[in-house]
């Protein structure tokens, strides 16, 4: 099992496309597209912020479950990096403490069912690392209307809180064995920049014993 981390925009879903092809194994794909409250939470993060994190804790904890029980798989998120999404909402205000405190209880049951599985931890987590000018760029080519920071709606504060975060969430990441790649000169949708990608995580495969 590899899992993929790293801050919105960044490119986690087409690495985790392309390194589950060459792989020729199952990609599980953070739930975003028919997402009935993530567009809610852009309009109003204070009334949606709660719902959203149990959302998304509820969704990855069903994929990691399940892809603890194949395999071969690679998860473009996993709920590893869920409460750092939580902790950073608890700072802006948009989630109370006794809502983040029910959040971390419950995060801390999920994981205890989760180290009575067959499998107890991922193999490899791959965090995408990224300048936030990069990740902005990222975000407004894809362009999701919910996602765009407005003068308005705050985006652009929340963005660059939780950007701050991720390296010493990176650093404190315990669980498995860890690799960091620098995405900012990057664009693996070339042949040439692929090739370096896939080799740096051929290499890690490789030191950890992973068949590839």
């Amino acid at each position: 099992m590899i899992i993929l981390a790293g801050m919105i925009g960044v490119g986690k879903t087409t690495y985790t496309s392309q390194l589950a092809e060459v792989l020729g194994t199952q990609a599980f794909f953070e739930p975003v597209d028919n997402n009935p409250i993530l567009d809610k939470y852009y309009e109003d993060p204070d009334k949606y912020g709660f719902a959203l994190q149990i959302y998304f804790l509820n969704k990855r904890f069903k994929s990691i479950k399940e892809a603890y029980k194949e395999n071969n798989n690679i998860l473009d998120r996993s709920i590893y990096e869920d409460a750092l999404f939580t902790y950073i909402n608890t700072l802006q205000g948009s989630i109370s403490q006794e809502e983040y405190n029910i959040y971390l209880e419950l995060l801390e049951n999920m994981m205890e069912e989760i180290s009575e599985l067959p499998k107890k931890a991922p193999d490899l987590l791959i965090y995408l690392d990224g300048s936030f000018e990069h990740i902005m760029s990222n975000i407004e080519k894809r362009g999701r209307s919910y996602e765009q920071p407005t003068a308005e709606n705050g985006l652009l504060d929340y963005y660059r809180l939780l950007h701050s975060h991720y390296q010493g969430w990176y650093e404190d990441y315990d669980h498995s064995p860890k690799l960091r790649i620098s995405t900012d000169n990057l664009d693996i949708n070339k042949p040439e920049d692929w090739d370096k990608v896939y080799q740096i995580i051929s290499e890690k495969m490789a030191e950890l014993g992973l068949e590839n």
